[in-house]
Order: C-alpha cells, then structure tokens, then sequence
C-alpha cells in the first residue's frame, strides 16, 4: 500500500511540475556581476566536478580498503590465539587485500581506457577531466 501512494504522489508531482508554466529569471537593472578575477578563483565546468566526484570515490575506496586491512591486523594480533578469531582477522585481510587489488584493476583498466582506446578523446575522470560526448551536434561543427 505503501509503494502505491508513493509511486501515486510521484506521478502526481511530476505532472504538476509538467504542467507548471516556465519561470525565466529577468536580471534586475542593479545586479551586480562578479568577475572570477574578482572571486579569485574560477567556477568549476561539469567535467571537472565529476573529474573531482570519481577521483574522490577511488581515493575513499582505498582508504576505506586501507582501513580494513589495519583492523583485520589488529583483530589477528589481538585475537590471543582463538582459531574462530583468528580465522575473522584473515577474512578482513583477505576482503581488504581484494578490494584493493579492484581498486588496482579498475583504475589500469580505466587509464587505459583513456589513454589508449580513446586516445583522451572521451575520458571518465582518471588521467584526464571528464568529457561528455556531444549527441546533439552533428559532427564537423565546432
């Protein structure tokens, strides 16, 4: 019953929201305009936000992975010889030990991907910025 209303009120909201009239901005006559000179520094592109957003989500990984290795080796010097503990160390040691060779995997795949495929004509974010390619412009325009 639940998932029915929700999917009800959605379909609801989404149907006003299409019947809603545009609203467009006018700029006042004493807006001021701020130059990125004068912000001192420059406002991100698209591409770099999500160059930014995936190299943020490998470094996290990697310290999460980092952090799960340490705690399994923590759990083994401390687990004072129990066969079951012992055995729930290794376990963490051996996820974290994955989970980083992933990480590994990914990222040479990925550069590669980049690099050498693409020729950095389309890129995801690792070795360089993000870039999208562009569907609704027929090829040769700049």
């Amino acid at each position: 019953m639940r998932t029915i209303l929700t999917s009800f009120f959605a379909t609801a909201f989404l149907f006003l929201m299409k019947l809603s009239s545009s609203v467009y901005a006018q700029p006042a006559p004493g807006d001021i305009q701020i130059n990125e000179v004068d912000l001192g520094f420059s406002v991100p592109t698209f591409g770099e936000l999500l160059s930014f957003m995936v190299r943020l989500f490998f470094v996290i990984a990697g310290i999460a992975a980092l952090f799960f290795l340490l705690w399994g080796a923590l759990a083994w010097v401390t687990s004072g010889g129990d066969k079951d503990n012992v055995a729930a160390a290794r376990g963490k040691i051996i996820a974290a030990l994955v989970g980083v060779l992933v990480i590994i995997t990914t990222l040479t795949v990925m550069w590669s991907l980049e690099q050498i495929v693409f020729d950095q004509q389309l890129c995801f974010g690792i070795s360089c910025p993000v870039t999208l390619p562009n569907l609704l412009e027929p090829p040769g325009t700049p």
